[in-house]
């Protein structure tokens, strides 16, 4: 059966995300993502123009979907730990993220789509800092420095996963750790915001 062209482009971007996350950039090759995808690799220029386009739009679309799943009423932070609770669960089902934002680091090119992006991190700054005005949240932490640490917080577990088994003695697959990590992280956000603690962490 004949594919369309959105069917192509799909099986394309998904080729690419896992190529991508397992070597980057540099050391990805178009034969090899146009193989995985099982379409002539032609159809790729055709449809990206380049690798490096594919890259950017593959860590775009990643992104975009991140935010529609972590904060899909839109951006309230009455509760960080809830927000640092399901940002940790995104990358729990898709790690891929923490891969592409790294090999993004590695690169040496320009931040992929940055005036997008940092109006889109503005506004989650300028809602970190309404809900310090409004005395929902502690405001003694610097607005865009306390959402760098939170998202920080619950993505840096799937940055560098050897580091976590190696700290916590218990790997990611261990009977309870990942949920045992949530709660941390979730419970983490909450006392760096000045929520009353829940639960033992220590």
């Amino acid at each position: 059966m004949k594919r369309t062209v959105e069917e192509t482009r799909d099986r394309l971007r998904a080729a690419a995300k896992v190529e991508f996350a397992a070597y980057g950039p540099e050391g990805t090759t178009v034969t090899r993502i146009a193989a995985r995808a099982g379409v002539n690799k032609e159809r790729l220029y055709a449809y990206f123009g380049d690798k490096d386009a594919l890259f950017d739009e593959v860590l775009t679309d990643a992104l975009e979907e991140l935010s529609r799943v972590v904060a899909p009423d839109g951006l309230r932070f009455d509760d960080l730990g809830e927000f640092a609770g399901r940002t940790f669960d995104y990358y729990g089902r898709h790690p891929e993220l923490a891969r592409l934002l790294q090999w993004e680091g590695l690169r040496g090119a320009p931040p992929v789509n940055a005036e997008v992006r940092v109006a889109h991190y503005g506004r989650k700054v300028a809602a970190a800092a309404q809900a310090q005005r409004d005395g929902v949240i502690d405001g003694a932490i610097d607005a865009g420095h306390l959402m760098f640490m939170v998202i920080g917080l619950a993505a840096w577990w799937f940055s560098v996963p050897q580091l976590a088994t190696m700290m916590t003695g218990a790997a990611a697959g261990d009977a309870g750790e990942q949920a045992r990590r949530r709660a941390f992280v979730v419970e983490a956000a909450r006392r760096l915001t000045g929520g009353r603690p829940e639960i033992d962490v220590s």
